[in-house]
């Protein structure tokens, strides 16, 4: 695929960032999820991200990375870009890179480092090391443990010419804005904080036209809705759908960690399209919270 193709999906467009299926027996479950990725692709999307943090990727193991890549892949036959996700340690994160290519995935998210705390330089090396590993086009994802500076996004950027984006999971709009501002169109940039919508606006404001929905999963009608309507500049819709919607989504996912993914997969389940429960250190909601949710896709 065409480096311009991907890096217009990541520019404009609603980014999908698929749940990973598991079984009853917690087990990666290939048939309900090449049907999930069928669904996904009837709907308008500019590219698909397969074991993202809304995939479960800190929880799945090589080999089931190796049949969800391959499944993806031979699923979405290039109707969008695939993008699948690396990293962990610099090792597994190429040797993941290096399946991901073989298997004809069309770019890269890198995400941070498996270490509680990272010096700056030492994340650069980190970054590059798996970045220059493979012919892949990469997107940085800049969060936690990994969050970047700009001087050392662009030190990486210098580095890596494969380096084409960078999705933001701080929500820190004033370290994106200087970014953005330091690099200019050498990166795309896309919005990843958890429930990107209710940060949507502010990404918009500083030129991110692009944010991962990990709603998607069980309002796909609804988050092209607000999509729409923000690059639209419809301001009353999308006040709206925040208001009634992404607001007390929001207030849901707050009340414990890891909520982010674990409220997904409870509403996948709610609309009938179930993937199994999420991995510990994960948690489902409670049964009164499934309650809740089930109302506000309901209402919406």
């Amino acid at each position: 695929m065409e480096l311009s193709r991907i890096k217009d999906s990541l520019e404009n467009g609603l980014l999908s960032f698929p749940i990973t299926d598991f079984d009853q027996d917690g087990q990666f479950n290939p048939v309900t999820y090449k049907s999930r990725l069928e669904w996904f692709l009837q709907h308008e999307i500019s590219s698909i991200f397969i074991a993202g943090g809304t995939g479960e990727f800190f929880s799945i193991d090589q080999d089931e990375y190796a049949a969800i890549v391959d499944v993806s892949v031979a699923t979405v036959k290039e109707r969008v870009p695939v993008i699948a996700s690396t990293g962990k340690s610099v090792k597994e994160g190429i040797k993941l890179a290096a399946i991901a290519e073989k298997a004809g995935v069309n770019a890269l998210l890198l995400f941070p480092p498996y270490l509680t705390e990272c010096p700056q330089d030492g994340v650069v090396e980190y970054a590059r090391q798996i970045i220059s590993s493979t012919t892949l086009p990469v997107i940085y994802y800049n969060r936690a443990n990994g969050t970047l500076s700009a001087a050392n996004i662009e030190k990486l950027a210098a580095a890596c010419p494969n380096l084409i984006g960078l999705k933001d999971g701080t929500g820190n709009i004033q370290e994106l804005n200087d970014t953005i501002r330091t690099l200019g169109s050498r990166l795309s940039y896309i919005g990843g904080v958890p429930t990107a919508e209710i940060m949507a606006e502010a990404y918009l404001s500083i030129g991110v036209n692009t944010y991962s929905s990990a709603a998607f999963n069980f309002v796909p009608e609804l988050a092209n809705k607000f999509y729409k309507a923000l690059r639209a500049g419809n301001k009353a819709i999308v006040d709206q759908i925040t208001r009634e919607f992404y607001i007390p989504l929001v207030r849901m996912r707050s009340r414990k960690n890891g909520y982010a993914v674990s409220l997904i997969k409870a509403g996948a389940e709610i609309i009938g399209r179930p993937a199994g429960a999420v991995r510990p250190p994960l948690s489902m909601p409670t049964e009164a919270e499934v309650a809740e949710l089930k109302l506000l896709i309901e209402r919406n």
